[in-house]
């Protein structure tokens, strides 16, 4: 198809995410991808600032992951997880067992983070059913948290920033705590963690599980708060009898500095959610990863079986691209690189700090946020950062870039000097 005929057919026919069919946003035709760089019809190279959502951790055309899923498709591309199994997905199961706290034990396998989070939800209410708790249905979630677009997944996201009170009439009604405010780096007081306390002194005994981010909120508000937070919502949730479900999607696989979040407050959830990197962005696989005690409960109670099932569940291509990427990170210098990242991030974005219409500049890992007083003007800054040779997609008033991990320090030095002009140019939003 020829650029024109791609385009008008794209705007005729095609929904993008979070966006109208009628909608004038700028939509730009990738034809190839190398490395940290995209390539668009025209000929213009893009230094990519959002990891295609945060997930291409090793960058685009990767010649070992290329080689593991050539092999492959050849051998056996897919096969029904139900009755069968093969090797991708037990090595895989394995490896994931072997990577994440010693209390998660089993997995399971679907296709994407928002499904996920749905599959950790229903694990928690069958557990409690098995418990002969019928009742406990509900779940304590973080104001400005965000877990996914699915029915279960959208009634834990922030009501108001979550993008979901359009269905308001149709989500469970769950419960919310608000935003820690202590932030990264610093305890956690009394005071910062009580509204946590007095929801669980009131509805323990109809919560089936807190659920929440580790340490960073991502698409609810790009927001870091403490660890020591995160250690104390264990303790309480142990106290109060209660499971507690980390959603990892985000920030699993090194993008905060550690392998998973959760290891900076020193603590393991009873349930587990992995995705976007897991894969190292060629293909979508999720995984929830769950306690002995919980699987044990769900077996034992009614109907005896956990009730979900994919058909692409355990795909053997995405579970090679899955045991390749983590080969690829594990066997790199990948802490060294974050490291990197983190100080490339807070030098070249620190600029934006003195600017009057930038609320604040926040940095963790491989992840750096410049936050706006006002909404960013979705069309005309997404038009500035092509026109500056780098792909940033800003949403809501966060500028914010994700970065592969293997990005070199020039092509940093260039995403974050783009970043520091085109908003110093865009300061009415």
């Amino acid at each position: 198809m020829s650029e024109s005929s791609i385009q008008q057919f794209d705007r005729a026919h095609v929904w993008h995410p979070y966006s109208a069919m009628d909608s004038d946003l700028p939509v730009y035709t990738v034809v190839s991808a190398n490395g940290v760089r995209l390539q668009l019809d025209d000929g213009r190279e893009l230094i990519d600032g959002m990891a295609s959502w945060w997930c291409m951790i090793h960058g685009y055309n990767h010649p070992e992951m290329n080689a593991a899923l050539q092999q492959q498709i050849g051998t056996l591309s897919h096969v029904m997880f139900g009755g069968l199994t093969h090797e991708p997905a037990v090595a895989l199961a394995k490896r994931l067992v072997e990577l994440t706290p010693d209390a998660l034990q089993t997995v399971f396998f679907s296709d994407s983070g928002s499904v996920s989070v749905e599959v950790a939800l229903k694990m928690a209410i069958q557990y409690w059913n098995s418990q002969g708790q019928p009742q406990r249905q509900r779940f304590i979630s973080l104001r400005s948290g965000y877990h996914g677009d699915t029915f279960g997944a959208m009634s834990v996201c922030d009501p108001v920033t979550g993008m979901h009170s359009l269905f308001s009439e149709v989500l469970p009604e769950n419960l919310f705590v608000p935003q820690p405010r202590c932030r990264f780096g610093e305890s956690c007081s009394d005071e910062d963690i009580q509204p946590l306390v007095e929801l669980l002194e009131a509805h323990a005994d109809t919560v089936a599980a807190v659920i929440m981010e580790p340490v960073v909120q991502g698409a609810g508000g790009m927001w870091f708060y403490s660890a020591d937070y995160l250690a104390r919502a264990r303790k309480l949730c142990d106290r109060y009898g209660v499971l507690l479900i980390l959603d990892e999607i985000a920030t699993g696989f090194g993008r905060t500095g550690q392998l998973f979040a959760c290891e900076h407050a020193g603590i393991a959830p009873d349930i587990m959610c992995v995705g976007k990197s897991l894969t190292g962005g060629y293909l979508t696989l999720a995984a929830t990863l769950a306690t002995r005690v919980v699987a044990d409960a769900i077996d034992s109670g009614e109907p005896g079986v956990f009730m979900h099932g994919p058909t692409f569940m355990a795909n053997p291509l995405a579970c090679t691209a899955a045991l390749t990427s983590i080969r690829l990170l594990l066997e790199s210098d990948w802490q060294q690189a974050i490291m990197r990242i983190e100080r490339g991030l807070s030098e070249g974005l620190s600029p934006c700090k003195e600017y009057s219409h930038v609320e604040e500049v926040r940095v963790l890992g491989a992840i750096g946020v410049v936050e706006l007083h006002q909404p960013v003007d979705m069309a005309s800054i997404t038009k500035a950062f092509v026109e500056a040779g780098v792909w940033v997609r800003p949403f809501g008033k966060f500028v914010y870039l994700m970065p592969p991990f293997v990005m070199g320090d020039e092509d940093l030095k260039t995403l974050t000097q783009a970043v520091v002009d085109v908003v110093d140019t865009h300061r009415a939003g």
